[in-house]
């Protein structure tokens, strides 16, 4: 039986590995990390993540051919192949600070595998990683290997978060690179051997481990950047009086571009986009390259563009000033179908709303008023590293309250932003959140999801990313 270790129950790790379970009944399967909080509740009914479709897969395998650990050693020394899914946060301080990836995580599972290892071993990586990580770990292996052969896979990931079971299911692709030697060619077809029991061969592609590697990041960049391209299109639209949803629409038909990432937000967010194109920044500035690395520092400054004119138009259209004024806040989860808040718009935009003295009502189907709290007071990147190392007890910001119903979050509100395109709120009666919010009362729709001609028939005034302004808006205009 062949058997895989995990290193790293998150985001990537604990999915990927209940769909190779599921999908790989004769190999077995351990999750492992060091933290007991994490691993209990993998063990238990709540798991410590939100994904459509995931319960079923853990209940159906844990504890015939799944197992969750915090007996990495173990597991680690049993395993055919381990995967690393560990951390790789953006550095916070040293050489790089604030754009080059930090491997202490990645360093540490390596000792711990060379440490532990009886065995030759496949050693995965798994997160996302800055180029050239595979040849660093190779180097920690090797050096302590005690006569023990490791082949090192770059398999990155392309899950997309609320439907990652879906992708697990049915990838477009799965990537996996390796060395081009005997040793290399023969741990990748070992691989890819485990994915093809799902996965139609024409789908798993091989490559060097360089280009895997840098694949993920650029798969990233690509799509942050088509984000950032519609939305510096959307400020244009508002000050020309077209939409970007026609816009949008006009430019997805031409089969050479395509529909997909088109829709214009308040920004993007989630633990990938921005840390990969940081990273990107800093690969391509180590190997001299600043003109390039400026290219892609351009999608991020329109993402923090986007983000601070929502800001700016939510203060402008209120009189210049939200001091003491109640705004709700639909939504604080990066997108809709997941409870995960990394680098979610919503921060920057509260802590815009509060750096003028708002008072703000949130409301999220997922997230956690705990959560919501810890997101308000940590500062830039805290939030990627791992819990025990993240301040304990933040100071909740008391203009702040977490309510559990849309309806509470918007009661006496001055205005109300919508930041995650959650489905419920395309359906709450707009009619009763007007009566009951002051006057005049205000949308400001960050994702499009509303119908604006609605909410002004009742009595709004909509501001929507990219839609020709109302007059009030256009009487009121936001200095950006």
């Amino acid at each position: 039986m062949v058997k895989i270790c995990c290193i790293g129950a998150g985001y990537v790790g604990g999915p990927t590995m209940a769909v190779i379970a599921l999908k790989c009944p004769s190999v077995e399967v351990a999750v492992v990390d060091i933290s007991v909080p994490r691993i209990n509740a993998w063990n238990s009914d709540q798991l410590p993540i939100y994904e459509p479709g995931l319960d079923d897969v853990v209940k159906e395998c844990r504890g015939r051919n799944l197992f969750f650990s915090t007996d990495v050693e173990k597991h680690v020394s049993e395993a055919d192949i381990v995967f690393v899914s560990v951390n790789t946060p953006t550095k916070t301080q040293g050489l790089g600070a604030g754009k080059a990836a930090d491997l202490t995580y990645w360093e540490s599972a390596a000792r711990v595998i060379a440490d532990v290892s009886k065995s030759n071993k496949i050693v995965v990586e798994k997160s996302t990683v800055p180029v050239k990580t595979a040849e660093a770990i190779e180097k920690i292996l090797t050096h302590n290997s005690k006569g023990i052969k490791f082949q090192i896979l770059s398999n990155p990931e392309f899950l997309a978060e609320g439907t990652a079971i879906k992708d697990l299911f049915n990838p477009d692709r799965v990537l996996i690179g390796g060395r081009e030697t005997p040793e290399g060619q023969k741990a990748i077809q070992a691989l890819k051997d485990v994915y093809a029991h799902w996965v139609p061969e024409d789908r798993i592609l091989t490559t060097n481990l360089w280009s895997a590697e840098l694949s993920k990041l650029a798969a990233n960049a690509f799509l942050a950047q088509r984000i950032s391209s519609v939305n510096a299109m959307s400020a244009l639209c508002e000050a020309t009086g077209a939409n970007i949803s026609q816009v949008a629409y006009a430019v997805g038909t031409d089969s050479r571009i395509g529909p997909k990432f088109l829709n214009g937000s308040v920004g993007f967010g989630g633990s990938c986009f921005q840390k990969d194109i940081l990273n990107l920044v800093y690969i391509c500035e180590c190997n001299g390259l600043p003109e390039v690395a400026e290219y892609w520092k351009q999608v991020i400054k329109i993402n923090d563009y986007q983000k601070s004119r929502f800001v700016n138009r939510v203060v402008a259209s209120m009189f210049n000033t939200v001091s003491s004024k109640k705004i709700a806040i639909l939504g604080f989860a990066f997108k809709k179908d997941t409870g995960d808040t990394r680098e979610t718009p919503a921060i920057d935009v509260c802590k815009g709303l509060l750096g003028d003295k708002a008072r703000l009502s949130i409301y999220d189907p997922q997230v956690t008023e705990d959560q919501i709290q810890r997101d308000l007071t940590m500062k830039k990147f805290d939030w990627d590293h791992p819990l025990h190392l993240q301040p304990m007890s933040p100071t909740t910001v008391k203009q702040v309250t977490v309510v559990w119903d849309a309806y509470e979050a918007t009661k006496d509100a001055h205005g109300i932003c919508i930041l995650t395109e959650w489905d419920e709120f395309k359906s709450l009666d707009y009619q009763r959140i007007y009566e009951g919010m002051q006057k005049p009362a205000f949308v400001f729709d960050g994702r499009n999801i509303v119908d604006a001609e609605k909410l002004r028939e009742i009595g709004f005034i909509v501001y929507a990313i990219g839609k020709p302004l109302d007059a009030w808006l256009k009487d009121m205009p936001a200095i950006a």
